[in-house]
């Protein structure tokens, strides 16, 4: 005797009311298991970067090597010539789609020379904010490709004098 996987899951499954609060339940359940694993992707990704950053601005001038548009955010990677060498820099801006939202056309090409303005690492890495306060003009030309809103405001303070 065959049964159809129809008939099969209704002899395996609970009958009356009780059956049918276990399979709420059931259903409740998984559901919130695939959202839990869908959204903690996103809660461990984001991170902060308070404390990471100086909080005054500077301004370096090189080369574009490449532009990763990638998430969750962008790379902006340059070659910047300091006193007879060079040295690779890396720019984050924001998530790709954040950046063509505000008006991103990528035309950031190789071998471009730009003026960056952000906030360097703490360490002194060559590593570059450029989510806030920020700016990105291709040096020739003067035109700007990128700015934060908040571009040319002061770095905030505390209650005792500007933050580190």
């Amino acid at each position: 005797m065959e049964q159809s996987a129809d008939t099969l899951f209704e002899r395996v499954s609970c009958t009356g009311r009780r059956g049918l609060a276990v399979k709420k339940t059931l259903i409740f359940a998984v559901g919130m298991a695939v959202g839990s694993l869908v959204l903690s992707g996103s809660a461990w990704a984001h991170h902060g970067d308070a404390g990471r950053y100086i909080e005054d601005v500077i301004e370096i001038t090189g080369s574009v090597v490449e532009t990763q548009l990638v998430n969750p955010h962008s790379i902006l990677v340059l070659d910047v010539a300091t006193d007879g060498k060079t040295v690779r820099w890396q720019a984050e801006m924001g998530g790709a789609q954040q950046l063509i939202k505000s008006g991103w056309t990528n035309d950031v090409k190789p071998g471009t020379k730009v003026t960056l303005t952000g906030r360097r690492l703490k360490s002194g890495a060559p590593y570059m904010n450029l989510t806030e306060r920020a700016n990105i003009v291709v040096t020739d030309t003067g035109k700007g490709i990128f700015r934060t809103p908040n571009f040319g405001e002061p770095a905030p303070t505390g209650p005792k004098g500007t933050l580190n």
